[in-house]
């Protein structure tokens, strides 16, 4: 298994981690769900088409929040797991 393979796999498992714990933040009090699916999308963005779509929608509907997430894309460190 080479290493792009894995770093895709990777960052697959980390954004459905974050989708789940989103989710999951919707239902209980002290998570904050929304953060956790937009950065599990963000995430996701990078590799699947359908994640791409769906936070493009997002983005032209709440266009404060893709402000914040266009900020998130600059940032130094996340820059090599967001797309």
């Amino acid at each position: 298994m080479n290493k792009t393979r894995l770093k895709i796999i990777g960052s697959q498992v980390l954004g459905w981690f974050f989708i789940v714990l989103g989710i999951l933040g919707l239902f209980l009090p002290i998570l904050q769900g929304v953060i956790f699916l937009m950065l599990g999308f963000l995430i996701l963005s990078k590799t699947s088409p359908w994640a791409k779509r769906k936070l493009h929608q997002f983005e032209e509907r709440h266009p404060l929040i893709a402000k914040q997430m266009n900020r998130l894309r600059k940032h130094p460190r996340l820059r090599r797991i967001l797309p």
